[in-house]
């Protein structure tokens, strides 16, 4: 039998990091927190059976398999050394990172396995797949991108839009971009490919974010074990 994959949660007390906390408990088996790490002074040294740290403390933090990091760019260094220095997996989703901090990603995967990703959907993660192998097989068709959030998001367009626009060029297209910003929205993208007298629609639309904490456990998991190297989220499905 598989033991659990203990798991380092960084940036617990994010949004991210909550959810993370919530689904691991939830599913009883492939996962097991090991510490939950956040920003500022720890109120309670254990809640609801997970031992809290403070990213001032993270040298302390147990054993653990995997980190998943949800922080902030000033954090991100910190837990990226200790996984370099404990020989461990990095799964992280913390946006806005310096190009030193990604050459340090790039270095560190030298050394044990790492996955960086922009969204961690499972179903983005085949699209960007879609969406390179549509752009190769589709030489001088129209690319656009068309993605849709709340309100409140004041990046544009969307990493993840970015992110299917690298697919996009890696097939060989060059990718135009929009967007929209309005209510609650949670995620919608539109990879659309058009020539004379015909059109593809590739859409991927997110109903709430769990979507994104269960793709991080599920790369957690997956990632544990792996040999070093700098991994794709849709290297692991």
């Amino acid at each position: 039998m598989t033991t659990p994959t203990r798991l380092l949660i960084h940036g617990a007390n994010g949004r991210m990091g909550q959810a993370l906390l919530r689904l691991c408990a939830e599913q009883n088996g492939p996962c097991a927190i090991a510490g939950a790490v956040s920003r500022g002074k720890v109120g309670q040294r254990v809640i609801a059976g997970v031992p809290q740290f403070a990213a001032s403390e993270l040298n302390g933090a147990p054993v653990f398999d995997v980190a998943i990091d949800f922080s902030l760019p000033e954090g991100f260094d910190a837990i990226l050394a200790l996984c370099v220095e404990r020989g461990v997996a990095l799964v992280s989703g913390t946006t806005s990172l310096s190009e030193a901090q990604r050459a340090a990603l790039q270095a560190a995967s030298e050394r044990i396995p790492v996955l960086w990703a922009a969204n961690f959907s499972l179903g983005v993660a085949v699209l960007s797949e879609l969406v390179e192998r549509a752009a190769a097989a589709l030489p001088g068709w129209d690319c656009d991108i068309v993605e849709a959030h709340h309100a409140q998001k004041k990046d544009a367009p969307s990493g993840t839009a970015l992110a299917l626009g690298v697919s996009a060029e890696q097939g060989g297209a060059q990718p135009r971009y929009a967007s929209l910003r309005a209510g609650d929205i949670v995620g919608e993208h539109t990879v659309q490919f058009t020539t004379l007298g015909e059109r593809i629609e590739l859409i991927h639309r997110a109903g709430n974010r769990d979507i994104f904490a269960r793709g991080a456990l599920h790369a957690a998991s997956r990632l544990r074990g792996q040999s070093p190297g700098l991994y794709q989220l849709r290297d692991l499905i």
